[in-house]
């Protein structure tokens, strides 16, 4: 029978970790928390020292059982939950409500960067005790985080409709979604052009592209040719002009790597380059985690342990050679405004692996691929390069070419293809006639600042101190779930009750919504972290003035008016009905309410001109969370569904790819065959 207890968070992480400890080690799995504050109350004494009054949710019960049914004839027992500050807390929940304290059995805390046999044992072999510190900190956020909500959500219901919700770093990420939305708004377009030439150099017959940066004296720069009949004018006067390359200069230039990744930088990555949401990317990083494939993903480090450092220098010795191997580990400086750097940044555990060696679906090997080029990338030589400026002259113009070559890739050999683009110039000698081939005159309009994309939010917050690396991910998910904003072209585009929530929030809890403030408190739970400030000081500092405001402020508050009119009659009673709107999205309710209480849901698929190649009945217009899609008016017997129409073809592929047969291939192929092409859009900076 086994001697002592090993509790971690995921059951994914208990028959590994079993397996590497043997016999006289069991090991089970907490689900996460086993209490926490009741969700139908504050669960908050504001006037005894913010004294939570935890509870255990009907979801632990079963758990909790287990847990005391597993303690039984064990000498000790390892709390071995993530080592983040919410897994300390985690690990005290689990001893308070086990009453480990009040039992004759050894307590401790372990906690390990990775889940491989050596980081196990060590662990085991060097235990450690709880950190109140870390628990206090992270039960000061979470006691915040409950003040705010439980204070400013039902003010939302009551102004404007039920289901909505604030939150500390929710309130201040949807404001800045919404501001930069109003800049979009107020923006207004300016004309400008540009002129390029395209050249030839005849010996080698290589065309090359060059701007034109100086006309008649005057410097070009972006808004300087205004107008379509300015450039027509330079255009003719250069259309038989002797184009002569006056200078070439070449000059040797180094590109360091990027450090490895950071929760943050790791989420931004996996949205830019995987197209992936950052909830999404954390998911399959949790269970690359629990697989032992990955180091924990939820970290401000952008440090390699020195175990890590010999096997990646080896690897990368071994597989590329000792030039591209650094003669030290190249070390980093973290940018996060609060990075708390406790322990290793994202890395594989074996960087021999590569994802095809780790398997499963191709979304997981593609984060795991991103994951390992960035640590293996992170450790090599720069990459060297050449970049060349050539200055050609042609009557009263002068045109600018620039290009790049790579002379030696270094760490960039390791890297995906787009990461290492070249624009390589053809060999030019000063003196020499090149022929023009075409001027290329082209209208822009300057373009309003984009929209936030999940990765530059989070760029964002990060920069400004607002919330964790952690919390990043949940917030996004829940502006999309409360339907403050939609992912529109993979852009976050704030909708009606967005600017309702924000402006009501702008105006009478400035605050709450205030980037400065936010950021600021943030530090001050981090002090409650590093032991600088107690946990009843930083709430009290917070929640007196707050509590305050809000006492002042909630009858100022005029009541806004969500309805709309619509032209259906209640099948009951023949009234009209008002479209409204609830927790669950608009719905259509009787005007006779409370006397009449018909509601009818509101549909919102629209025809699209597709046809479902697997049952033959229609695709149709959809909303969701993260947007308009195409699914299948058959859901939820068919669930075939394309984001995009042009999608189709591909979703048929991949649909036989995987043996599934479809009676309606032809038929659903021959529709969007006649299909009108769709409206090119303007690509968004």
């Amino acid at each position: 029978m086994a001697k002592h207890l090993v509790i971690v968070e995921s059951p994914a992480k208990a028959g590994t970790i079993e397996k590497y400890l043997g016999s006289d080690y069991k090991v089970v799995a907490s689900m996460g928390h086993v209490r926490d504050l009741p969700a139908s109350k504050l669960g908050v004494d504001v006037e005894d020292n913010f004294v939570p009054s935890y509870v255990i949710p009907p979801k632990a019960r079963k758990t909790l059982k287990a847990l005391k049914e597993a303690l039984k004839g064990k000498t000790s027992v390892f709390l071995a939950t993530d080592l983040d500050r919410e897994g300390e807390a985690i690990a005290w929940h689990i001893s308070q409500a086990l009453d480990l304290e009040k039992q004759d059995i050894k307590v401790s805390r372990i906690t390990f960067d990775e889940i491989t046999k050596p980081a196990i044992l060590k662990a085991i072999e060097h235990p450690g005790v709880l950190n109140l510190q870390l628990i206090d900190a992270q039960q000061a956020r979470r006691v915040l985080d409950r003040l705010v909500g439980y204070t400013l959500s039902p003010v939302l219901w009551k102004k404007l409709y039920k289901g909505l919700s604030a939150g500390r770093v929710q309130s201040v990420a949807l404001r800045i979604i919404v501001d930069r939305e109003r800049e979009r708004l107020a923006f207004k377009p300016e004309e400008y052009w540009s002129l390029k030439a395209l050249l030839n150099e005849p010996k080698q017959k290589a065309e090359f592209t060059a701007g034109l940066s100086v006309y008649d004296g005057k410097k070009i720069e972006k808004m300087t040719l205004s107008a379509a009949a300015e450039v027509d004018t330079i255009v003719k006067s250069l259309e038989k002009a002797t184009y002569t390359v006056v200078s070439v200069e070449s000059k040797p230039t180094k590109r360091k790597p990027a450090a490895p990744y950071t929760t943050s930088s790791f989420q931004q990555d996996g949205v830019n380059k995987l197209g992936l949401s950052a909830k999404r990317v954390m998911q399959i990083a949790q269970r690359l985690y629990e697989a032992g494939d990955i180091t924990y993903m939820r970290t401000d480090s952008v440090a390699l342990s020195e175990t890590a450092l010999e096997a990646i220098r080896g690897h990368i010795k071994d597989e590329y050679g000792a030039k591209y191997l650094p003669v030290k580990p190249n070390t980093y400086q973290a940018k996060s405004k609060n990075a708390q750097e406790a322990h290793e940044a994202i890395r594989p555990t074996d960087p021999t692996r590569t994802g095809a060696d780790i398997g499963g679906e191709p979304a997981t090997q593609k984060v795991y691929d991103l994951i390992r080029r960035r640590a293996l990338a992170s450790q090599m030589t720069d990459a060297e390069l050449e970049q060349t400026v050539a200055i050609i002259e042609a009557g009263k113009a002068v045109f600018r070419a620039t290009g790049q070559r790579i002379v030696f890739p270094g760490f960039m050999a390791v890297m995906e293809k787009d990461d290492k683009d070249e624009n390589i110039l053809p060999a030019l000698t000063p003196g020499q006639a090149v022929d023009l081939k075409e001027l290329q005159p082209e209208q822009h309009f300057t373009e309003p600042p984009p929209r936030y994309t999940e990765a530059s939010l989070i760029k964002a917050l990060e920069e400004q101190g607002i919330g964790r690396p952690s919390t990043y991910a949940p917030t996004i998910d829940t502006l999309m779930q409360r339907g403050y904003v939609l992912s529109e072209q993979r852009r976050l585009a704030p909708q009606e009750v967005g600017f309702l929530v924000t402006d009501m929030l702008v105006k009478h809890f400035p605050d709450i919504v205030d980037v400065t403030f936010t950021a600021s408190m943030e530090e001050k739970l981090d002090s409650v972290a590093d032991g600088e400030a107690a946990y009843a000081d930083v709430l009290s500092e917070f929640w007196k003035p707050f509590h305050a405001q809000v006492e002042t402020e909630v009858d100022k508050i005029e009541k806004v008016d969500t309805t709309e009119k619509s032209d259906v009659v209640c099948p009951t009673c023949g009234s009209e009905m008002l479209v409204k709107r609830g927790r669950f999205g608009k719905f259509l309710a009787c005007t006779k309410f409370p006397d009449c209480k018909t509601t009818l849901p509101l549909s919102v698929a629209e025809p699209s001109g597709l046809i479902c190649p697997l049952c033959g009945k229609a695709l149709t217009e959809k909303r969701a969370r993260r947007g308009m899609f195409y699914g299948c008016s058959g859901y939820p017997d068919c669930k075939v569904a394309v984001w995009k129409k042009e999608q189709l073809p591909k979703k048929i592929e991949d649909l036989e790819a995987e043996g599934t047969v479809l009676p309606f291939k032809e038929q659903s192929l021959a529709a969007f065959a006649e299909l009108p092409p769709p409206v090119a859009a303007a690509e968004e900076a």
